[in-house]
C-alpha cells in the first residue's frame, strides 16, 4: 500500500508491522467486517419480515395456514443452524438451477444425478460459471442473508406470537366494542402494545444473530473468520512477511470485535426498552412513571 512496502525484507520493527497490516489480504479482513455487519443490517429487518408473517400465519383462521405458521416455527426451531445452513443452502442452490435446467435445456439427454455429483446444462447454472468474481461473491451472500433470515424468523415468529398473546385480550375486545374491524384491531391496538412484550426475546435472537455470524465462513463467504484463519496461519519465508502461528492473536481481535458490538448492541437495545415503556402497563413503565413522580 506505501511505497516503502515495496520490499518487505528491509523492514523492521514498526514499518514491518504497520506494512504487514496493510497488505491486500489484511485490507480484505477489513472489509470483511463491513460484511458482517452488512449482513445484520439487512439480515434483521428480512428476519422479523418472516417472523411476522410466521405469527400471523400461525394465529389465523384459517386452518391450512395456522398449520402452515406453526409447521414453520416447529420445523426450523428443532433443526440444528449448522445442520440447516450446510442443507438447505445445497438443496435452495440446487433447486434453483434444476428448476432452469428444465427451463431452458429441456433437450438435455444426461441425467442430473450422475453418482454424487450434480450437472446441470451451462445455461442454467447460477451464477454463470463466466460471471465476474463479484456476482459471484453477491449471491452466496444474498443466500447466506436468506437463509439467515428464514433460521431466525423461525424464532422471531415464536417470539411475536407470544407478545401477541400477552395482550390483555380486554383492550383488543374494547376496540371490538367500539366498532374496529379485525385488521383495525390488529393494526392500532395488537401490533404497537406486542412490542413491548417482544422485545425482551428479539433482544436475545439479535445477540445470537450477532453471534452466529461466522456460520457465513460455511456458506462460503470470505468473513472475517476466514481470514483471521487465513492471515494468523504460519508463513513461511516463501511469503512476503514470514512470520509463526498467530491465529491466537486474530482470534483475540475477533473477540474483542464481537465483545465490542455486543456492547454497542445492548446499550441500543436498552434505549428502545425505556422509550417502548413509557406509558406501558409494564414493571418498567410503572418504574418510569414512580421515577418521573418523584422528580416533579
Amino acid at each position: 500500500m506505501f511505497a516503502h512496502c515495496a520490499d518487505p525484507s528491509s523492514l523492521q520493527g514498526l514499518a514491518w508491522l504497520v506494512c504487514y497490516l496493510t497488505t491486500g489480504t489484511h485490507l480484505a479482513l477489513y472489509s470483511s467486517v463491513g460484511t458482517v455487519l452488512l449482513l445484520l443490517a439487512v439480515t434483521a429487518p428480512v428476519a422479523l419480515a418472516f417472523g411476522y408473517a410466521g405469527a400471523m400465519a400461525a394465529r389465523s383462521q384459517l386452518l391450512p395456514l395456522r398449520w402452515l405458521g406453526q409447521l414453520y416455527m416447529a420445523m426450523v426451531r428443532g433443526i440444528p443452524d449448522i445442520v440447516f445452513f450446510l442443507f438447505f443452502v445445497i438443496a435452495l442452490d440446487q433447486g434453483l438451477e434444476w428448476t432452469l435446467h428444465q427451463i431452458r435445456c429441456p433437450d438435455w439427454t444426461e441425467p442430473v444425478r450422475q453418482g454424487l455429483e450434480f450437472r446441470v446444462c451451462p445455461a442454467a447454472k447460477i451464477p454463470p460459471n463466466d460471471a465476474p468474481q463479484w456476482v459471484h461473491q453477491y449471491y452466496g451472500f444474498g443466500l447466506a442473508v436468506f437463509t439467515f433470515a428464514l433460521v431466525f424468523g423461525a424464532f422471531a415468529a415464536n417470539v411475536l406470537s407470544g407478545a401477541m398473546a400477552a395482550v390483555p385480550r380486554a383492550q383488543l375486545e374494547t376496540a371490538e366494542a367500539y366498532g374496529m374491524s379485525p385488521r383495525q384491531v390488529t393494526r392500532r391496538v395488537l401490533l404497537p402494545q406486542m412490542w413491548i412484550y417482544a422485545l425482551p426475546g428479539l433482544s436475545n435472537l439479535w445477540l445470537i444473530l450477532v453471534k452466529a455470524t461466522p456460520l457465513l465462513f460455511l456458506l462460503g463467504v470470505r468473513d472475517v473468520v476466514y481470514w483471521a484463519r487465513e492471515l494468523g496461519g504460519s508463513k513461511t519465508s516463501a511469503y512476503a512477511y514470514p512470520h509463526p502461528d498467530w491465529r491466537l492473536w486474530y482470534f483475540l481481535g475477533l473477540l474483542v470485535f464481537y465483545l465490542v458490538l455486543t456492547r454497542i448492541s445492548e446499550i441500543g437495545l436498552t434505549r428502545i426498552t425505556r422509550r417502548l415503556s413509557r406509558g406501558q402497563a409494564t414493571a418498567a413503565g410503572e418504574a418510569q412513571r414512580r421515577a418521573e413522580g418523584a422528580a416533579a
